[in-house]
């Protein structure tokens, strides 16, 4: 087996400091202390480093081609996303080869590899739900590779990333629950080991802290999608004689959820009021329409291929990663009743 080659990463995790200031002390920018110069400078001779001669080529080597990887195509959000990614890599000269994991991590190590081996100049990813690994990530940042997230973004890689504040989504869309009337509220939630998953909970669980209320962990189901909902609707039937309200981590989850209580003469909202996260097309021509926190793909989108762009463009790490958060904003319909108040 081939010795392994240290890399900037592997010199910035021992060091404690980010790739990028690693990277711009080894070519002496003028932004960096002449101690952490040094420092850098000096551990990179003691451990022997050279570049990357691949990296280098890839970086100046343009296809102007961005690859994307996307969990699904067909899901609106990400379809909003896509379109708001192609209009400003178009008029900036690129072109996008799409791949789709179909929230499979093995597909996805391979759809990053044939970006990869396509040599395009960048890539935009958002992270399938059964990420449970990231050295494929790191293989491509070891190749030089530019690459932003959007939506789901692993917290621990050092990374440019795009993504809704999912903790305060689900924050207002609790308190509107909660400003209704509803004392005892269920939440669909996701993979808590993604990000979005585990912020949306803790929104919720922070929406009942401040308003006094207790959280019960009983009235939190794993149940993400619509297969998800029918798989768990006896258990949804049965708590719905004493839940006075659902938050739903997105709108399919919450438009099922809404079906199978209406299918058993519950009704939305003078039974139960539902909330739901995202706002695509279906949360509109939903019976009854659905309240919702807008996710705002389309601007996602945007501000993550600037992003990308930027960093193709400027050639080398200037600037230290960034995270890009946009304001999440409650889109309130007739599946919440505001008749509680009164």
């Amino acid at each position: 087996m081939a010795p392994h080659q240290i890399t900037i990463k592997d010199i910035a995790k021992i060091l404690g400091i980010s790739a990028s200031t690693v990277s711009r002390a080894l070519k002496d920018h003028p932004d960096i202390s002449p101690k952490t110069k040094t420092m850098v400078q000096t551990f990179a001779k003691k451990v022997h480093y050279r570049p990357n001669a691949l990296a280098l080529n890839l970086r100046r080597s343009k296809t102007n081609t961005i690859g994307i990887i996307i969990p699904e195509m067909v899901h609106h959000f990400f379809s909003s996303v896509l379109a708001g990614i192609d209009k400003i890599a178009y008029d900036a000269g690129y072109n996008v080869m799409i791949c789709q994991s179909n929230e499979n991590y093995e597909r996805e190590i391979s759809d990053a590899q044939a970006l990869l081996d396509n040599r395009v100049d960048g890539i935009l990813m958002s992270l399938s739900k059964t990420t449970h690994k990231l050295d494929h990530i790191n293989n491509l940042l070891d190749h030089g590779l530019p690459l932003v997230f959007f939506d789901r973004a692993p917290e621990e890689l050092s990374v440019d990333k795009v993504i809704i504040d999912d903790l305060m989504g689900a924050k207002i869309a609790t308190h509107h629950l909660i400003s209704i009337g509803c004392k005892k509220i269920l939440h669909l939630a996701g993979p808590q080991h993604l990000q979005i998953g585990k912020r949306r909970r803790q929104g919720y669980e922070d929406a009942l802290t401040e308003n006094g209320m207790e959280y019960n962990p009983n009235y939190v189901i794993k149940c993400d999608t619509m297969d998800e909902v029918y798989a768990n609707a006896g258990q949804i039937l049965e708590m719905a004689s004493e839940i006075d309200g659902i938050f739903a981590v997105n709108d399919s989850t919450a438009i099922a959820a809404m079906q199978v209580l209406m299918k058993n003469d519950i009704k939305i909202p003078d039974h139960i009021s539902v909330i739901g996260f995202g706002d695509g097309p279906n949360a509109k021509i939903a019976y009854p329409p659905l309240s919702t926190v807008e996710q705002k793909g389309i601007e996602m989108g945007q501000e993550a291929v600037k992003l990308l762009i930027k960093q193709i463009e400027e050639n080398e790490v200037t600037t230290e990663p960034s995270t890009k958060v946009l304001t999440p904003v409650l889109r309130i319909r007739e599946s919440t009743n505001k008749s509680r108040l009164y």
